[in-house]
Parts: C-alpha cells; sequence; structure tokens
C-alpha cells in the first residue's frame, strides 16, 4: 500500500462522503493509534468498505470477496490494500496473508457476517473473524455502519453513520472453540448495541 497514495484518496472521499452522504463518524478516538487491530463491521452494502475506510483514523486493509476483484477495479482495490478472499471454503492464502498484516502491526478490516445484509438487521457471524485477531493478537474494534443501503433511506438525502466501539481484548485467549464462540458472541452483541444506540434496526 502507498500510504500517500492512500491519504490522498481518503481526503477526496471523506470531502465527497460528508457532501453527498453527510458521512457521520462516531468514536474514531476508539481505533488504538498502533499495534495489530481487526476492524470488525457489520456489513449493509458495497459502500461499506469505502465509508469505513474513510472514517478511521488508520489505514484499513481490507478482505473482500475474490469476485469484487475484476480488471482495473481489482488493481484500484488491491493499490488501496484490499486483497481478496474465496468464501466458501478456507482460502489458506487470504488467512496467512491477513495474519501477515497483523504481525506487521497493521489495521484488517472484516465483515463477519461474510455477505451482505440489505435490511440492516445483523446476520450470524462466521468464526473465522475472531480466530484470526486471536492467532493474530489483535485488538477488534466493533464496529456499525448505518443507511449504507441508499434504496432505504427517506428523502433524498442520505445519512451514513460509522460508529466505532470500545476495542475487545482477545489477549491471554488460547484459540480454542469455545474462545472462539464467546469472543465472536461478544462482538456481535457489541455491533448490536451500536446499532440500536445510533438509530438502527
Amino acid at each position: 500500500m502507498n500510504l500517500m497514495w492512500y491519504r490522498f484518496v481518503q481526503l477526496l472521499f471523506r470531502v465527497l462522503f460528508s457532501i453527498f452522504f453527510r458521512l457521520e463518524t462516531i468514536g474514531r478516538e476508539n481505533i488504538p493509534h498502533e499495534g495489530p487491530v481487526v476492524i470488525a463491521s457489520n456489513h449493509v452494502s458495497l459502500l461499506d468498505p469505502p465509508m469505513i475506510g474513510t472514517a478511521a483514523s488508520r489505514p484499513i486493509h481490507f478482505m473482500a470477496k475474490s469476485e469484487l476483484f475484476v480488471p482495473v477495479l481489482g488493481t484500484l482495490y488491491r493499490s488501496l490494500g484490499a486483497f481478496p478472499v474465496h468464501r466458501g471454503a478456507a482460502d489458506t492464502h487470504a488467512i496467512r496473508h491477513a495474519l501477515k498484516l497483523l504481525k506487521d502491526r497493521k489495521v484488517l478490516g472484516i465483515f463477519p457476517e461474510g455477505h451482505r445484509i440489505r435490511t440492516g438487521k445483523l446476520g450470524k457471524a462466521e468464526p473465522g473473524a475472531m480466530a484470526i485477531a486471536i492467532k493474530g493478537k489483535a485488538q477488534v474494534v466493533p464496529t456499525a455502519i448505518l443507511g449504507s443501503n441508499l434504496g432505504a433511506q427517506k428523502g433524498f438525502w442520505p445519512h451514513i453513520k460509522v460508529v466505532f466501539g470500545q476495542p475487545i481484548s482477545v489477549f491471554g485467549a488460547e484459540g480454542s472453540k469455545k474462545d472462539t464462540e464467546a469472543f465472536t458472541e461478544e462482538l456481535m452483541g457489541e455491533i448490536s448495541r451500536l446499532i440500536k444506540e445510533n438509530g438502527g434496526i
């Protein structure tokens, strides 16, 4: 990732999203200033990654479905730190890349539900996000995005919120199935709380 290019695109999007989508960011200070971090968010639309990336205080490397990496667009996504994951099977290459990012003390972006849920309701989370966080010894920031499903918004001027919650520490977790399931439940509970407290379903 070219940091100068990333910051330029982030600044450009921040201006555009503020004007056209009234982007509101809450809790940016909850993102740890350094060290490995996983940003784990609900997933409503294709706008979610650029909205969250624009709102965040640190560059985010999003794990995104491989179908999005078509010619030209795929090159753009990669230039901004995103990388593909093949869904439906354990993509060991993507997992290794995610763990390498955390080892390098960077920020990984994951959508635990694994797919978009346009109603705004939370779906069942896959355990992969927490499994990676535990193995990568990362702090996990529960994140909620509201209003990004533009078709469900009323009026002509959308209002999108990105809310970053307090980090969840997984330090000391052994990575067992029981640990992973417990932390995943805690994560989704926090995302649900953030959604409800900020006017969502």
